[in-house]
């Protein structure tokens, strides 16, 4: 079910291309409102709206906002005539793209020759968090030189426009080209599933690296196989079947009160011991020897090392390069230097990535 409120918009504190975030008075309250200019349209300081409320009413921390359904005071929309694939189908909020696959896209005959990824490599992430060490070290030990594109899944956030992360990484030129997949929207290019989305970043956004990972908000439990970042399996075998070169990043804390999060995630341990069927590299960062013996033990326990290759990198640099270029970025709430291991394994995924591609 969803709860559904009448409110009025009461200011509007930012805005960047498809998204505007807002103040709303609803039940006699003022609270932070979302509204996704592609689905509801522009809104304006005074207009009327109708809110989903579910997420303040339950009081989560994922999708913790209302969000414009839609804007009485301005109700009507067009859309253009290019396209027809519907994302978030058969909902009330499904949206027409022009996908790179159909007969209107101008793209449509590169994506018919497009069969696979020639050994690029792809650096699989299972947070939303992790592109960012990612990308700044890419960026600033390829010199200014790799192209990359960033595929987002359907695994979390649908519209992409909700990652300030994302935007932030293109204004600062360390991703280049976004390609949302599945039911996801909003990128520079829109694919059909997974496999498509890959394909395109290779032969469509011409990326030298591809970060694949899902936008903001990950579903857990405390089950095993219960999480939307189980997707990081599918994407392993999925990069493989087209020829590419996978890197998995493992999630990582001593930091997280959860037993099951401490050292390598259980998550990970699930998605790369259990349900991966083909081989990547996983790359563990350089830590303190206490800490990388355990690290070591639960690749091996969990069958992590019987499956993949294990790569150690130094990942400072990352780390260095986050700062550099001023992104600040957190984890569950936790930034870099209350979390330092979690961002450090993903900055090793893009350390090794960048000696890899600068050694052909």
């Amino acid at each position: 079910m969803i709860r559904i409120r009448k409110g009025i918009v009461k200011s509007l504190l930012s805005q960047r291309p498809g998204i505007t975030e807002l103040l709303v008075e609803v039940e006699g309250e003022t609270q932070r409102g979302v509204n996704y200019d592609r689905l509801t349209g522009p809104i304006n300081t005074g207009d009327e709206v109708i809110l989903n409320t579910t997420a303040v009413f339950k009081n989560l921390g994922t999708g913790g906002a209302h969000f414009v359904m839609g804007n009485l005071s301005n109700p009507q929309m067009d859309i253009s005539e290019e396209g027809h694939i519907m994302k978030v189908r058969y909902s009330p909020c499904q949206v027409k793209v022009l996908s790179l696959e159909e007969a209107d896209s101008p793209y449509t005959s590169i994506m018919q020759q497009a069969e696979g990824l020639e050994g690029t490599p792809v650096i699989v992430g299972g947070l939303h968090s992790m592109i960012a060490p990612v990308a700044a070290a890419l960026k600033k030990l390829g010199q200014g030189q790799l192209r990359v594109a960033y595929l987002m899944s359907d695994a979390a956030a649908l519209p992409i426009a909700l990652s300030k992360l994302v935007y932030e990484l293109k204004e600062k030129g360390l991703i280049h080209a976004t390609i949302t997949c599945g039911h996801a929207f909003g990128g520079d290019y829109e694919a059909i599933n997974l496999y498509t989305g890959l394909l395109a970043a290779k032969a469509v956004a011409r990326a030298d690296v591809i970060i694949a990972a899902m936008g903001p908000g990950i579903v857990g439990s405390n089950s095993t196989f219960g999480f939307t970042g189980i997707e990081q399996a599918e994407m392993i075998n999925a990069i493989n079947l087209l020829g590419g070169k996978a890197v998995a990043i493992p999630r990582i804390s001593f930091t997280d009160s959860r037993e099951r999060h401490m050292g390598i995630s259980h998550h990970s341990r699930t998605v790369l011991g259990k349900v991966a069927l083909t081989k990547a590299t996983v790359t563990l960062p350089k830590v303190e020897a206490d800490k990388m013996q355990q690290l070591l033990k639960q690749c091996e326990d969990s069958g992590i090392s019987s499956k993949h290759d294990i790569a150690v990198i130094d990942a400072e640099a990352a780390l260095a390069a986050l700062a550099e270029y001023d992104i600040k970025v957190t984890t569950m709430g936790r930034s870099v230097h209350q979390d330092r291991e979690f961002f450090l394994a993903a900055g090793a995924a893009g350390v090794y990535v960048s000696s890899l591609v600068q050694a052909y």
